[in-house]
């Protein structure tokens, strides 16, 4: 199973980022390697349509789960015809998001949020 994080930086040590369209990288977990592998968030620069994109990169990635802040309405509709399962970022550290998806800890996101909202 893979699981993807949305991150500010490529490092998994780095901060967490509540933008699911917009944010710079996704740390994406292989649970069978049990190995990180960053990918710079094809969406995050798009003038409009980040969070459609993105959300296609992450099916395209064949993540399982994500876990993220927000998510707008057309992100979430993709994510979910991919049977992806969206919870809720818990802490700052990416490292410290399977962790707590492992220990049943996160909180599942089931109602998209406000559109554009990652638009800084």
């Amino acid at each position: 199973m893979k699981i993807c994080i949305s991150s500010t930086v490529d490092n998994i040590n780095g901060m967490t980022d509540g933008r699911f369209g917009r944010c710079p990288f996704y740390a994406i977990y292989d649970d069978a390697t049990k190995e990180y592998e960053f990918v710079a968030n094809d969406g995050a620069k798009e003038a409009q349509g980040a969070g459609l994109k993105a959300a296609q990169q992450v099916v395209d990635n064949g993540v399982e789960v994500v876990i993220t802040g927000n998510v707008g309405p057309n992100a979430m509709r993709v994510l979910e015809s991919g049977n992806i399962k969206i919870y809720k970022i818990l802490g700052d550290k990416v490292k410290e998001q399977v962790d707590y998806y492992n220990e049943g800890k996160l909180i599942s996101i089931s109602k998209p949020g406000a559109s554009h909202m990652g638009i800084r």
